[in-house]
């Protein structure tokens, strides 16, 4: 009865003493984070280009006109869950003449690729664009938003070490809108290695090793990059440096010899009342080894034929000089005695562009004026007008 009585006076007590006592809060149940949703992105571009004839004459021509529209749409999730992603893209072109009739089409699904993050390192597997910075020797360029090609590839990146990232990657093919061709015709692919590094004030290091195994007939081939970024007192400059040997046969081989190529190039860039200028200077020797595997070279000195959206790392001996000036209103000059396949005639190429840049609502507008003269040593003059217009959503 006593023990009785003590429960009653506990209860009573806990009952006059009102909210002194907490109630127990409820636990909430555990709930797993939503996937991250999917980025859509999408562009279209059209160009047209009044082009010169014979002799840099009739440049308008309708006759040697030429016109282009591209489509571009794409898709990422970068977090389905358990650090797994993916990309798609798909692309086409609509080729016009001077007289916006079809004179051909094509469509790709440009890129398609799974990611996956652990840590600092992130992997990245399937058909994928390289950009210039990680891989100069096999890069994805684009023409009016969309990709000239890309890679069948997988990808490594890992950023463990201090203001460093070390990139490594086995190439497969190549894809550039209508095929894809195996590197050096089988499926050993291409080996590169490389690296990233800011340890040093507003410098950055980087550098490439490239290899390509043998497969029969087709030699093998490798390649060094290297290059150096820096900022002082406000003055951007740099130094790169490549060499490339390819073995007859090679896809790498860009002559009939076996002789390495190797080039330098250097660039001091300042801006002045908001114009950035930048001189570029470069040197190639006549070797027989391509700068690039599938659109244009990272080498610096490919200045001359980017302004016509050719490609000089594979154009014999050259010394060039090059200035860009940049704002909404660009321009630039190139000089060069290149020499394809007549090294010794002495001739200077020479090619300028000048053009300007805005934007209305969200349509990015173009109009350029581009100039080359002795590209193929018979003093032939080419005048272009470019008309681009690009609207992304």
């Amino acid at each position: 009865m006593k023990r009785g009585l003590l429960l009653s006076l506990v209860a009573t007590s806990a009952i006059f003493a009102g909210g002194n006592i907490a109630p127990v809060a409820p636990v909430a149940p555990q709930v797993a984070p939503a996937p991250a949703a999917c980025d859509f992105w999408g562009q279209i571009g059209f160009r047209y280009e009044f082009k010169s004839g014979k002799d840099g004459k009739e440049l308008f021509k309708s006759a040697h006109n030429k016109a282009k529209s591209t489509v571009v749409l794409g898709i990422k999730n970068k977090d389905l869950g358990n650090g797994f992603g993916f990309g798609a893209e798909v692309a086409g072109t609509f080729k016009l003449d001077g007289k916006l009739k079809k004179t051909g089409e094509d469509a790709e699904i440009s890129q398609l690729y799974l990611t996956y993050k652990s840590g600092k390192t992130k992997f990245k597997l399937g058909r994928q664009a390289l950009s210039k910075k990680i891989s100069p020797w096999a890069w994805s360029d684009d023409s009016l938003g969309r990709l000239d090609n890309t890679f069948n590839a997988l990808t490594v990146e890992n950023s463990d070490l201090s203001k460093t990232t070390l990139v490594g990657a086995w190439v497969a093919s190549v894809a550039d809108g209508t095929s894809t061709t195996k590197i050096n015709g089988s499926n050993k692919g291409l080996f590169m290695l490389g690296f990233a590094n800011k340890s040093f004030s507003d410098t950055t290091l980087r550098g490439n090793l490239y290899f390509i195994p043998s497969n029969g007939a087709n030699g093998k081939a490798f390649s060094v990059w290297s290059s150096v970024d820096s900022k002082i007192s406000g003055i951007k400059v740099g130094l790169q440096s490549v060499y490339a040997k390819a073995d007859a046969g090679s896809i790498a081989q860009a002559g009939n010899g076996t002789k390495a190529t190797y080039g330098v190039a250097t660039y001091i860039k300042n801006s002045f009342s908001g114009v950035d200028a930048k001189l570029t200077l470069a040197y190639l020797n006549d070797g027989d080894a391509k700068l690039n595997l599938g659109g244009t070279s990272g080498f610096w000195g490919s200045v001359v034929g980017g302004s016509f959206g050719g490609d000089v790392s594979k154009a014999g001996k050259q010394k060039i000089a090059g200035l860009a000036l940049s704002t909404k209103l660009y321009g630039g000059k190139v000089y060069s005695n290149i020499g394809i396949d007549k090294p010794d005639t002495g001739k200077t190429a020479f090619a300028a562009r000048v053009g300007y840049k805005f934007k209305v609502s969200k349509v990015s507008y173009k109009v350029e004026y581009r100039f080359q003269k002795n590209k193929d040593f018979s003093d032939r003059k080419d005048h272009r007008v470019r008309l681009e217009a690009k609207y992304k959503f």
